[in-house]
């Protein structure tokens, strides 16, 4: 659903690393949006690499088509042989890889799950330029570049070399890139800058990343994944481990660690443009593509929900509903998350009550104090449980009556739903003298004009029969 023009600027712009991201499909998803070829590629031909190209290309994955980022450059394709060992002083960064039978032709095959081999065996070119971090940052500030990408590319390129730096322990500046030196990394880094730059995003989230599992060759040996650098790029980002091979690349990592505002679901906006970026293989268990949409946001988003909580329970006989009452008081000021009450019949048929409470375990202890000392249980049971929830915010709407807040949930970034805060309500209420459902009705009128419009029914303007919704 690509769009074009300044309807895209300015926008929230969320990714869907659900196969894992790559600097090729990120740059291939943002043109698949509506971002011009033509602002990836003049950005890459202003970095004055000699012989340096790239092109869009259609493909289709697991049923997806999106666009595919193919770099070429003079020396790509002539084979080597078997690379020696590097010099002490160099990080030959390891940048996705985990096929032992593709070459190092770097056709971005080896940019998402596909076989870059770091000091292979005998038969596998080895084609990149070595490039120390100074010989890049001088490359990239004499490049005519946008100020906005040029400060991008370099903050990008700057993680990974202190990333690797850290990991290898030498300083920054003896950090030698090999992948993401090379020239299809650099064209990945600038042109995905240049993408952004343009869009200039008022927000940008992304769903957790998938790193993938499994091992990757490395210039160090074998090594688990995430690599060492994707991992240290990803510090304090949730993030799972699905998927064959490695799927999220260090290049990946780092343009996720210097865009992304949240990670979590995507807040409820309305859709302008979503767009697929490709990468070179087909993977068995899910559609090798990166997704990008872009919309405007419906309303002040909310934190995102945690996905583990703690559910606290006490079965209790010698109550009064006035007590009852107290307690969830007690409990949701603690900070419980939600409580409720079910009626349950315990041991010599005596009626009782079984209270419950979702706690964020960082309130834990501060839940079960209250819990005790507002209640006569002597024991709670406590258990972690998971759930998964709708995106969610907050849009004030002006009624007749005054202003009403409006909770708005979306799923994939489309709103699903919109109800008014009932506090709001009443005081609205209140406030004019105006019956309570009526206020109510009101909010309630202006919330079903943000979700998706209503099936279309009826003849259409042709004279046929409009599609019909068939009912749950």
């Amino acid at each position: 659903m690509p769009a074009s023009g300044a309807s895209l600027r300015g926008l929230h712009l969320h990714l869907d690393p659900a196969s894992g991201i790559a600097g090729d499909m990120m740059v291939a998803a943002l043109v698949d949006a509506g971002v011009p070829a033509a602002v990836v590629i003049d950005a890459v031909q202003a970095v004055g690499a000699k012989g340096l190209r790239v092109r869009f290309e259609r493909r289709q994955r697991g049923g997806f088509a999106g666009k595919g980022f193919v770099v070429t450059w003079p020396q790509r394709g002539r084979r080597r042989g078997k690379s020696g060992p590097a010099p002490a002083r160099h990080v030959h960064h390891a940048h996705h890889g985990h096929d032992e039978d593709h070459d190092h032709d770097h056709d971005h095959e080896g940019d998402h799950g596909h076989a870059h081999q770091h000091g292979g065996g005998a038969g596998h070119a080895d084609d990149h330029v070595h490039r120390d971090y100074a010989d890049i940052r001088r490359l990239l500030r004499r490049a005519k570049l946008d100020a906005d990408a040029k400060a991008l590319a370099e903050e990008i390129f700057s993680r990974v070399a202190e990333a690797e730096a850290a990991l290898h322990g030498t300083s920054i500046d003896r950090v030698t890139f090999h992948e993401v030196g090379a020239f299809d990394s650099i064209a990945d880094i600038v042109g995905a800058s240049a993408a952004i730059a343009w869009l200039a995003p008022r927000s940008i989230g992304s769903s957790v990343p998938v790193v993938g599992t499994g091992t990757v060759r490395t210039a160090h040996g074998i090594l688990p994944v995430p690599a060492p650098a994707t991992a240290a790029l990803l510090h304090g980002i949730t993030v799972r481990a699905e998927g064959e091979g490695e799927l999220t690349t260090p290049t990946g990592a780092a343009i996720l660690a210097s865009i992304v505002d949240r990670f979590g679901a995507a807040p409820p906006m309305q859709l302008r443009a979503v767009g697929y970026g490709a990468g070179t293989r087909e993977l068995d268990d899910r559609p090798n593509v990166l997704r990008v949409m872009l919309g405007a946001p419906v309303g002040a988003p909310l934190e995102p929900a945690a996905d583990q909580v703690l559910l606290f329970e006490a079965n209790i006989d010698d109550m009064s509903g006035q007590l009852l009452a107290a307690l969830f008081e007690a409990l949701f000021g603690a900070g419980a998350l939600d409580v409720w009450a079910t009626p349950i019949i315990m041991k010599k048929g005596r009626p009782a009550q079984q209270v419950s409470a979702l706690v964020d375990p960082a309130r834990a202890a501060q839940v079960e104090r209250a819990f005790f000392l507002n209640s006569t249980t002597l024991g709670i049971r406590k258990r972690a449980v998971e759930r998964a929830t709708l995106a969610r915010s907050i849009a004030p709407v002006a009624t007749p009556y005054g202003e009403v807040r409006l909770k708005v949930a979306g799923l994939d970034g489309e709103v699903i739903g919109a109800e008014p805060e009932f506090e709001d309500v009443r005081r609205r209420a209140r406030a004019t003298g105006a019956p309570l459902r009526r206020v109510w009705a009101a909010a309630a009128a202006l919330a079903a004009t943000l979700g998706p419009p209503p099936p279309r029914t009826g003849r259409s303007p042709s004279g046929g029969r409009g599609p019909r919704r068939r009912k749950a």
